[in-house]
């Protein structure tokens, strides 16, 4: 198990996995969540700047997300407590069925909490990219690790 102690900042982790969108899984998610006719029908897209069906930028976050708890998962298990949010995120590039999805993960900055000793903070930097490696989405989290001596000192 991962905790606190151990995130090293400039530490690059790449996605032990990758995501194949499909256009049954962007329709769906359209359906039910961004039901906006670029990501529902075919016709209604070429007309707009995607040219063609694409993701909504929350299913491409939700795709990277799982991306990101698999890579844990597969490699060493942190001892994650959740996210207080994200700081930063863009859509660079429309994400568009057939597109295979990776993300590096780059650990830019970390505190322990001073209200709450047992925990602390990390800043994480996601670069988001296609089969082609071009860039289609980054951002900037937030999480919640455990400590695992919460009586040492708060450097």
């Amino acid at each position: 198990m991962k905790y606190f102690e151990d995130m090293v900042i400039g530490t690059r982790t790449r996605s032990s996995r990758t995501y194949r969108v499909t256009r049954e899984e962007v329709i769906e998610f359209a359906t039910k969540y961004d039901p906006q006719p670029f990501h529902l029908d075919d016709e209604a897209a070429k007309t707009t700047f995607f040219g063609r069906l694409s993701a909504s930028g929350w299913h491409t976050g939700a795709m990277v997300m799982r991306l990101m708890v698999d890579t844990w998962k597969d490699t060493e298990p942190t001892a994650g407590l959740g996210s207080p949010g994200i700081d930063d995120l863009r859509w660079v590039k429309p994400v568009y069925p057939g597109d295979e999805l990776s993300v590096e993960m780059e650990l830019i900055d970390k505190r322990r909490s001073k209200s709450r000793p047992e925990m602390g903070l990390t800043k994480t930097k996601q670069t988001v990219t296609n089969q082609h490696g071009e860039v289609v989405m980054t951002m900037v989290s937030n999480g919640l690790l455990r400590v695992r001596d919460p009586s040492a000192p708060l450097d």
